[in-house]
């Protein structure tokens, strides 16, 4: 059986855990405290990051873009780039890089890194300036969300993709905490609906953090 080595809530490895699914691949879970630097875990990966993923065959793909479009390349089957076109897998590579790059640094890292990162993994107390931020940085990235799919069935187009794969992990994160404010922002709260009940997200939902349980609606598809 291939095995995903993941730590709760990280949108990297829960977009990975997507794509997975998606394209109907079984695998193990292994929660890693990759903090830890555990011996036999750096052996896999010297950078020492999740998410990592080792095939059945015992090749190890690193880093949660590459594993994705490693994933793109063996399992072709189902594909999550896009209907083939070279503009069309462009515009789905370049909406992960908005939510892996610049939703990360702007929301993801501000709101889960400080609240449930920092308690992890023992590194400080939560900076209220950088929640701040982070509460502020959402609005934009939703009505972003909200004006794409008013353009386009999914976010890169008529299809599910990675892209949608990408922002669903990372809102799913931030949901996690009950930092989105869905009251405001309909369109991307729709969108998110539509993703949130597909069979895939489903183990996502029944994950919890000890000590740190989900709002009501995290796990409720009529949200």
């Amino acid at each position: 059986m291939r095995t995903l080595f993941h730590i709760w809530l990280s949108p990297h490895c829960r977009k990975v855990r997507l794509a997975l699914a998606e394209k109907k691949l079984e695998f193990d879970l292994v929660l890693e405290r990759h903090w830890e630097r555990r011996a036999d875990f750096m052996l896999l990966n010297p950078a020492g990051d999740v998410p990592v993923l080792v095939e059945e065959d015992n090749v190890v793909v690193v880093d949660s873009a590459a594993i994705c479009e490693y994933l793109e390349e063996v399992y072709p089957e189902v594909s999550l780039l896009g209907n083939g076109q070279p503009a069309a897998r462009a515009e789905v590579r370049r909406l992960v890089a908005w939510f892996d790059g610049k939703f990360n640094r702007e929301v993801t890292v501000n709101l889960v890194g400080e609240k449930i990162g920092k308690r992890l993994t023992g590194v400080g107390e939560p900076d209220s300036r950088a929640i701040r931020a982070g509460r502020a940085n959402i609005n934009t990235h939703l009505q972003y969300i909200a004006w794409l799919t008013e353009r386009r069935r999914w976010l890169a187009g008529d299809s599910l993709s990675l892209a949608d794969l990408a922002a669903a992990a990372h809102v799913s994160a931030v949901d996690y905490i009950g930092d989105v404010p869905w009251e405001e922002h309909q369109g991307a709260k729709d969108w998110y609906a539509r993703i949130k009940s597909r069979p895939s997200f489903r183990p996502l939902l029944r994950e919890q953090i000890p000590g740190a349980l989900p709002p009501r609606h995290y796990e409720d598809l009529d949200f």
